[in-house]
């Protein structure tokens, strides 16, 4: 078990103050609260790590404690302009990766690129976007799956229950769709009180539309 203080970068500059007392209270808040998880995350160097459902501000408590309970080091996507001066340091040590999403289909191959100078990458990401989702996801954790060459790897979450627990690896085909039924499969195995994955079953089939205006991956011929 990591320590309860745990700064997951293994860099060998000294992280800031910041954002190891960030790192302290995160978990402090994530055991105080009796939190529950069941599987561990694989033991591969890459993978994108989705959470789902987005419901709750506690969901980022919940991820940073279950990051640091399997000694996982995480990292996510977050606007350029959130690490200015003088949080440039407390983001990056956070995990952070800088994209600028005004640059159209830009952020993916930025992202894509940061995975493959990594030694380790897991990218954590909520697919749904926002609290506010309808339950359908975006396509961007998939386009930088497919991108990279990693694994997907899915994360559910009961915020009434204070439960959880972590899936094995889903290998990006190419095929969206496909690969979106398999996770709509384990989420609604896991969460079948939750109408989002009833919806992303939905989208699955094509019977409701993806969110966002970038093309989907076409599936493979042959």
């Amino acid at each position: 078990m990591a320590g309860e203080n745990a700064v997951p970068r293994t860099d060998s500059r000294k992280t800031s103050l910041l954002s190891r007392i960030t790192w302290t209270v995160l978990v402090r808040l994530f055991r105080y609260k009796g939190w529950r998880f069941e599987g561990r995350v694989p033991d591969i160097p890459k993978f994108i790590f989705l959470g789902a459902p987005h419901t709750s501000n506690w969901d980022f408590v919940v991820f940073a404690g279950v990051v640091n309970e399997q000694a996982v080091e995480p990292s996510f996507i977050g606007k350029n302009s959130l690490f200015k001066w003088p949080m440039t340091r407390f983001m990056y040590d956070m995990g952070g990766i800088p994209v600028d999403r005004s640059r159209k289909g830009g952020y993916v191959q930025t992202v894509a690129k940061a995975i493959e100078e990594a030694d380790r990458m897991s990218l954590v990401i909520a697919p749904e976007g926002s609290r506010s989702s309808d339950g359908r996801w975006r396509s961007g954790f998939y386009h930088i799956a497919l991108a990279a060459g990693i694994p997907i790897v899915p994360a559910w979450v009961n915020n009434e229950t204070m439960r959880g627990g972590i899936g094995e690896p889903i290998w990006p085909s190419g095929d969206f769709h496909a690969d979106l039924a398999k996770l709509a499969a384990f989420y609604k195995q896991h969460r079948p009180d939750c109408e989002r994955f009833d919806v992303l079953a939905e989208q699955a089939e094509g019977e409701v539309e993806t969110p966002g205006s970038r093309p989907l991956p076409e599936p493979p011929k042959g």
